[in-house]
């Protein structure tokens, strides 16, 4: 058993924050392979951080349908919740990076406008 969406994550945020190295990144699309398809491709391929939640919702989307599909009494039952779990923790935290992302760019821009308010450029 595997957590396509965590490994396929993985993969996308080492492409979008340009981390990890080619030894995890092998390892992960090994977890993968025969599986990259629908959303599952998405995370992988991903190349930003919109892209990364765009697939990521539809992933919980398709595993939530999977769980609700399931027979509590399947062997895979409680393992399949446990992914779901997993992955909308991964989705707040894909969330939490890009609030941060944001505040980052709000306020360098900030400290751009001050730096012009303190130094004002003649024209």
């Amino acid at each position: 058993m595997s957590c396509y969406e965590i490994e396929a994550l993985r993969l996308g945020l080492m492409t979008v924050l340009g981390v990890g190295d080619d030894s995890t990144r092998d390892h992960a699309e090994k977890e993968l392979e025969g599986h990259l398809d629908g959303p599952i491709k998405g995370l992988a391929e991903a190349d930003s951080l919109a892209a990364i939640e765009r697939h990521l919702d539809a992933a919980l989307v398709d595993l939530e349908e999977e769980v609700a599909a399931m027979d509590s009494d399947d062997p895979e039952y409680d393992y399949t919740r446990g992914r779901l779990l997993a992955v909308r923790d991964a989705e707040r935290a894909v969330q939490r990076l890009s609030v941060q992302g944001e505040s980052i760019v709000d306020g360098l821009g900030d400290a751009h406008d001050t730096l012009h308010e303190t130094f004002p450029v003649e024209e």
